[in-house]
Formats: C-alpha cells, structure tokens, sequence
C-alpha cells in the first residue's frame, strides 16, 4: 500500500494542515524538494499532492532523489501525474537541473549518526556544498524564497535543562568527529543567510526537534523511527543509555505543516524551531509509549565503543516553538496520539 492511500493518514493530512494562513500562495507554483524520499520531506510531499487534489492548486513538483525507483516505491501512482517530476540529485555532485522554480526546500541530509563518525567528510561536504550549489541555482533562476531544513543539533551542549530559543547556542567539540554534523549544519546556516544579505536572496532556516512518523523507512538509523520499526517486529526494544536525555519529538507530518507555515509567513532570513512544548520527553518516555503500544519490553545494555562514539552528546535538546507558534502554527498531533497513528499506519503499510 502507498502510504498516501491510507485512509486514516489522509486525515492526519488534512488535520495538520488546518490552521496554515496564506496557503493560497502556493497556486499555481512550481517548487523543487531535496531529498524527496526522506523521512521530513516525503510527509511535506504528500502534504504538497493532497493539496494539488484540490481542483485549483496546481502545483508544479520537483522531487529531487538519487533514485527514481526509491521514489517511486513511496510514491507509486501519485508520480504518474504530469505536474509530478522526479530530478536526480547527489548533493555532492553538480546540481544538473535548470528548470525555473518559485521555491526550494532543501530537506537532503545524510540523517544516520553512524556515518557521522564513519564517513565524517562525506557528511560535511554533502551538508555545505550542496547547500552551496542550490543557493547559487536559486540566484540563477530568481527564485522566491528557499527553505533550509537545517537541526536541533547546531545548539551544542546547552546547560540546563531549560527549552532552547533559536538564539540560545551551546558548546560544540569541533575536534570530536561527531561534530561533523553539527558543525557543517552550523557553517550551512551561516551561508545561507550570508547569500541572503549580499545577494538578496530570501532563505528561512527550519531547526526540527526528533521527528517520528509513517513515513519514516524500515532503514532509519534514527532511534525515533528503529525503536518502532523494532517494536512491529515484535522485538524487545534495546536502550543504550539510561534514556535520560531530553528532547522535543515532532510527527512528520506536523512537522511539515511547521515547514509551510514558515515558508509562506516566516520572516526572511530568518530561523525558527519546529517543536511544542507538550512534546519534550525524555528518550524513555518516549520509548515507553511505544512499548505501551505495541506490547514490548524495554530492555536496557550497556554501550559498546561505537554506540558512545555516534551517541548525540546533547543531554537537553527540547527546543523553544514560541517563534513558531507566532505564526500561527500548531501541534495537533502529539506523541500519544501520533505514535498510535503512526504505529497503525505502519502495520497497514508493512
């Protein structure tokens, strides 16, 4: 089954995108999305088909993937459509497409915190340079405004456990390997709104808690998405820490409607926190309701060389949504409801 035919995610869609002023301005605009098949921007993708159901909306989309066929498997039909268009894309290689287009959300990141560590170059280069290269296509094709899906992680180490505002930064280690990730993030905001000032471009940077959702992969490293996935196995679910650690958690597809709220309304150059404060838990919490939904265990181990080396070393990440929430953005599914959502989709869709 395609996740979009799902009758139950169709009314999350609808649900999340309630309440999101200017909506309109979309019409009639074609839009290029990085990393089209991910765990962020397949939700906003879907979020951008069901609105294009509507008679009047005629979108243009531009899903831009490494493979079609990876797309075509979470899309199926929906890619069929004419004003659908798949556009390959390595963010390390030469951005081969030139198609004028109204907006670009760049959701493309490696999102595996093992290769953080494994392959730290790669995950620098992949996150500045291939900002570097749609900003510059942005300049060539006069494009309205682009959206940068940036993350939680550029704050560092903040002490307290008190919800990060988008100008509250913490300590990065830069000669920890980890800080890969966190840093080219960093460097990537910082270019994105030096391009804004010299070359007047309109960019809005996005800073997303742990987003979870159906339309995560069964591959995601990510242990939001792998603890799920291992729970609908029937598998006792392993923690490598004592889960103490704090963070906002997202549904993907609250997360997305955040995304088009601050495309359309943000203030240019700009960056905003995607996160409510109703869903800042700790890792165990959060683990727990998915074991109270699927009837695991939660069972816990101690870390070997590996897991401490890729572990994130934030022990607060709850961010501070305020700015969000200025603009009229709201959560409507929170970790209680959306994990139980999320889990039956899941089971319908594998």
């Amino acid at each position: 089954m395609i996740l979009l035919d799902n009758i139950s995610y169709r009314e999350d869609l609808a649900l999340t995108l309630k309440g999101i002023a200017n909506l309109e301005l979309l019409k009639s605009k074609t839009l290029l999305i990085t990393g089209a098949s991910g765990l962020i921007a397949s939700a906003l993708v879907d979020h951008l088909l069901y609105l294009n159901e509507q008679d009047d909306f005629g979108m243009t989309l531009y899903l831009a993937g490494r493979h079609e066929a990876t797309l075509k498997r979470r899309f199926g039909h929906y890619l069929d459509h004419s004003m659908v268009n798949f556009v390959s894309y390595d963010a390390t290689q030469t951005l081969g497409f030139h198609e004028p287009v109204d907006y670009i959300i760049h959701a493309a990141s490696n999102a595996n915190p093992r290769l953080y560590v494994e392959a730290p170059v790669d995950t620098m280069l992949a996150n500045f340079e291939g900002m570097h290269q749609l900003l510059e296509f942005a300049r060539e094709v006069g494009t309205k405004r682009l959206l940068y899906v940036s993350s939680s992680e550029v704050y560092g180490q903040v002490k307290g456990n008190r919800a990060i505002a988008e100008d509250d930064y913490g300590f990065v280690d830069l000669l920890n390997v980890r800080s890969s990730y966190a840093s080219s993030k960093r460097a990537t905001e910082t270019l994105c709104i030096s391009y804004g000032q010299q070359y007047g471009l309109e960019i809005n940077i996005v800073r997303p808690g742990y987003i979870y959702g159906p339309s995560a992969r069964p591959n995601d490293a990510r242990i939001s998405s792998s603890f799920i996935f291992e729970a609908l196995k029937g598998k006792d679910i392993v923690m490598k820490s004592d889960g103490s650690q704090l963070r906002s958690y997202c549904h993907a597809l609250d997360c997305s409607a955040a995304m088009l709220t601050v495309l359309i309304n943000g203030h240019a150059n700009e960056a905003y926190n995607i996160a409510h404060s109703d869903a800042n838990l700790s890792i165990r919490e959060f683990t727990s309701l998915i074991t109270q939904k699927t009837g695991v265990e939660l069972v816990f181990e101690l870390p070997n060389n590996l897991d401490r080396k890729v572990a994130n070393p934030m022990q607060n990440s709850t961010l501070d949504g305020q700015k969000l929430m200025d603009l009229g953005w709201k959560c409507h599914l929170s970790p209680q409801v959306g994990l139980e959502h999320t889990i039956n989709q899941l089971k319908e869709l594998y």
